[in-house]
Order: structure tokens, then sequence, then C-alpha cells
């Protein structure tokens, strides 16, 4: 039987109706502003470099487990499907969705952690703010403006798919937002639209997912060990009780294959719970509810709980973890401060942008460098930057 398509949402945002962009362009022939949007990701250095950036596991440690861009696609199917069923946008929430971790540096949580340790006296870091830089200052393509000049809706998705933000513009490392803010409006007090709440909500159905497949493939943690824990737990045992026989392999993805039914089935159901609740009727309905339109069951989010504080303490913390994520954050520390001692070691472009710059202005030169490397890319400059013999 062929799929029907449920019929477009009265709060979905209207791709016809869009607010524009900060630089006024023709519009596309063929393409909707959002999958306009969506290409220009596609192709941008950010995206690309993803390949090569820690999700969990540094990107060198294997090749079957998931990077900062395997993460984004994985994302960004998951956004669109939800976004279909909801009769949104599919191309706004898939957009935001392959966006979304662009301002992330190398070595996942522990590079960025470090570079908010380096940048506590410059001003901070804070990766959603690099996102919203990368795609409005840092990617250099177009001769008319730096950036890529995404769509209003695109950019009030990327800087708002949590929530508000108003009340974080007080901080340094949010000054970029500030600014850009004073210039273009984009709402920062109210909450997203329903697509930008939509990829938020499949970056946690991804990660929690794609963290419980990669963790028991590199051996931290067994498939029966999961027993226990709610949401995986029952629906595990559902796979073995039909597939007793199963190579272990197979039940490992057809568990995680029927978690994400299951949360996305979960998503379905809350949202439309909460809609036909608030009777939300138009776009502006959804950023003026007061809360989150788009959000998991209270039940679901308590399982979600346990189930993360399962991988805190079997995954993230793990031994061969920590030592990792120590050598990671010594690596862009001892970078970082060579590049601020000498910037003239810095490569030519970013020397020059480093130039007639107070202390501050040089740091966050010297912080976009490094936020933008791989992670292969960050050990081989360490490398060349501190061992002679790289270069024989």
């Amino acid at each position: 039987m062929a799929l029907t398509l449920p019929p477009r949402a009265p709060y979905a945002e209207d791709p016809a109706k869009s607010r524009g962009r900060k630089v006024q362009e023709d519009e596309s022939r063929t393409r909707t502003p959002f999958a306009r949007d969506r290409d220009r990701i596609i192709h941008c250095t950010a995206f690309r470099r993803l390949k090569e950036k820690t999700q969990v596991f540094v990107a060198h440690e294997g090749d079957h487990f998931r990077t900062r861009l395997t993460h984004s696609l994985e994302v960004a199917q998951i956004a669109r499907s939800v976004a279909t069923a909801l009769g949104l946008d599919g191309d706004l929430a898939e957009t935001i969705a392959l966006a979304h971790d662009l301002g992330h540096p190398p070595f996942g949580h522990a590079g960025e952690d470090e570079l908010e340790r380096q940048m506590a006296d410059y001003g901070g870091f804070d990766h959603n703010v690099q996102t919203f830089r990368v795609v409005t200052r840092l990617e250099r393509r177009y001769p008319r403006f730096d950036g890529l000049n995404l769509t209003w809706e695109t950019l009030e998705g990327v800087i708002k798919h949590n929530g508000p933000v108003v009340e974080k513009l007080e901080r340094p490392s949010w000054s970029a937002i500030a600014e850009f803010d004073a210039e273009y409006r984009l709402g920062l007090g109210g909450w997203a639209s329903a697509e930008a709440q939509v990829a938020a909500l499949a970056d946690d159905i991804a990660y929690n997912n794609h963290d419980v497949d990669d963790g028991v493939q590199a051996g931290l943690f067994h498939l029966k060990e999961l027993l226990d824990v709610p949401l995986i737990g029952p629906i595990l045992a559902g796979v073995y009780k039909e597939y007793p026989d199963l190579e272990p392999r197979i039940v490992r993805l057809e568990a995680v294959r029927r978690m994400i039914g299951a949360m996305v089935d979960d998503v379905l159901a809350e949202t439309r719970r909460r809609a036909d609740e608030a009777k939300v009727g138009s776009a502006e309905d959804v950023r003026n509810l007061g809360r989150p339109l788009v959000a998991f069951s209270r039940d679901m989010a308590e399982d979600l709980a346990q189930l993360r504080a399962f991988l805190m303490e079997r995954m993230y913390r793990y031994w061969r973890v920590n030592r990792t994520r120590s050598q990671a954050r010594r690596i862009l520390a001892e970078m970082f401060q060579l590049f601020m001692a000498e910037p003239d070691v810095l490569p030519t472009e970013w020397f020059a942008r480093s130039q007639k710059r107070d202390e501050a202005g040089r740091a966050r030169v010297v912080c976009d460098y490094i936020a933008g490397m791989t992670d292969r890319f960050a050990i081989e400059e360490h490398r060349r930057l501190f061992h002679l013999d790289v270069w024989n």
C-alpha cells in the first residue's frame, strides 16, 4: 500500500513566505529558499571537515565509529522523516540538522572544553555560537558577502533550536550573536520554528542510539548489560525472544533500529497532543507558545535520562575515552599558547588576519583556526609545530 503523506500543518514554515536573507538575492529557479540553504551547507568547507571530527571516538580510532559528519547525516535523515510525518517543511528541518554541528572543534567535547578554557580571558567559546559564526562570517565563498547568507528561518533555527537564548546575550561568548541580532533581528526571546525543534529532537534520537551502537562495537559494554536499562532493555529482550539464534551484530542493529522507531513514534504522538491541546494554528503560535511544541513524552524523557546515565558511566567517562580526551586537550592547549606567543608561525592567511588586532582579537583568530581543524589535521599540525623530524 502506498504511503499517504499528511497534509501541510497550519503551523509549518512556508518557504514561499520566508522572511528572506540579510543580503537580498534573486530566488533560485529550481529550489525553495530552504532547499537552497541546505545545498549551501552541504557544499561548504566546514561541512566537509566534519568527516574527521570526533563524535565520541577520535576519527582515527576506527572506520566504523560515528564522526560529526555521519552523525549530522543521521540527524538530518531523522529530522526530515519526523518533519514530513508532522506535515512540516522537510527541507528546513533537514537544513538545520545538517548545520547544527558546524562549529564543533576537533576532539568533540574535550576540544570544546579546552577552547573554552583557553578563551576564558578573551571572550569565551561556545560551539553553538561558533556554528552561527561559520554560517554568517567564517565561510568565504561568495563575492557579495561573507558567510552563506542563509534565510532568516534557518539562522533562527541554528541559534535557537534548543529554545530562547535572549538570556545568554550578556555572556562574552555570545557577543557575536548580540551584534548580529542588533543588525538583523532573530527574535531571540521566543521559541524557534517547529522544524528547528524537530532538528533538536532528532539530534537527541540520533546520538542516544548511535552511542549505544558505538559503545558496544568498541567493547565498552555488552549488549546484555543493557537489559536492565529502560527503553533499550525491553526492546533488546524482545529481539532476543523473537530471534534467539541471531548473531550479536544483527541483534545490536535491530535493537537500535527499533529504539529509533520507538523514540520517533513518541515524538510524533506528544507533538500532536501538544498542538491539539494548545490549538496551535500558525508558525507564530509555535514561537509564542511559551514551551516546546516538539517534545518527548514525560515517560520517554525519564527513560532517556536513565539511558544517558548508563552511557555517562560506561562510555563517556571510560578510562580509554578519558585518556584520549586528555591527550586532545593538551594538543589544543599547546597549539593555542604557541600561536598566541608566536603568531608568525600561523599559516600566511591566518597570520594576516591576526595582525592589527588587540590580544583578544588575535586570540579569536587563533581560536577560529583551531576550531576549524579536523582531528587528523590537529594531530599533524601539532607534530609539525613541536617535532622537527616530521619535516624530513
